[in-house]
């Protein structure tokens, strides 16, 4: 990934919580002499170093994933910015945005490690106040199920985080930014608005 030395995230907390955050994937990687990308919640395990998902198994994505570097990008908040809203009509528009590049080795899993990271994935989105448990769920059903899938775990390499928030632009330019930005509809917006605040903070 390109990135600047001024929209690059050096806080390792910081690009966990972009993944953490922004869960549903999208995982690149080389099938039958093509690029091929699929598009999946993946859920990280710091302590282990690696990222945990399923394909389902008709996507043959799988078959040979094995044993190649893939590149899992995850996306946060991204919006527009109008150059409207400069103090001078000397600019041109760009658009701010936050991305994490995650590297790694592939490695297809089963059986325990399998319904563990199904189980992972489950506890993270569903309300701690939902009726479903997996845990509930008839045994023989899940077994029967999980054979419909193909899970696997990212060993991580490298992990690039950009967040692209107008740092190139005077810090006055930044707070007109923020303020057109909070008076937006859309939550990418707000978000964006939100992180930008946070970094004029941070060098205040």
């Amino acid at each position: 990934m390109y990135v600047p030395k001024h929209f690059k995230i050096n806080d390792e907390e910081m690009i966990y919580d972009i993944i953490e955050e922004n869960g549903f994937a999208t995982l690149f990687s080389q099938h039958q002499g093509q690029p091929y990308a699929t598009h999946l919640p993946l859920t990280l395990d710091k302590e282990k170093g690696c990222l945990y998902g399923h394909f389902a198994r008709p996507n043959e994505q799988w078959k040979d994933i094995e044993n190649q570097q893939v590149l899992a990008v995850f996306h946060g908040p991204h919006c527009y910015i109008s150059p409207s809203w400069y103090e001078t009509n000397r600019a041109v528009p760009t658009w701010n945005y936050v991305s994490v590049h995650v590297y790694g080795q592939v490695e297809m899993i089963d059986g325990n490690e399998l319904i563990d990271s199904l189980r992972d994935l489950v506890l993270k989105y569903e309300n701690p106040n939902s009726s479903y448990k997996l845990d509930q769920v008839d045994s023989r059903f899940i077994d029967g199920m999980s054979k419909g899938v193909a899970g696997f775990k990212i060993k991580i390499d490298k992990i690039e985080g950009k967040a692209k928030l107008s740092q190139n632009h005077p810090e006055q330019r930044q707070k007109l930014v923020v303020s057109h930005l909070e008076k937006c509809a859309r939550e990418d917006e707000r978000q964006i608005a939100h992180l930008m605040k946070a970094n004029i903070d941070n060098k205040s």
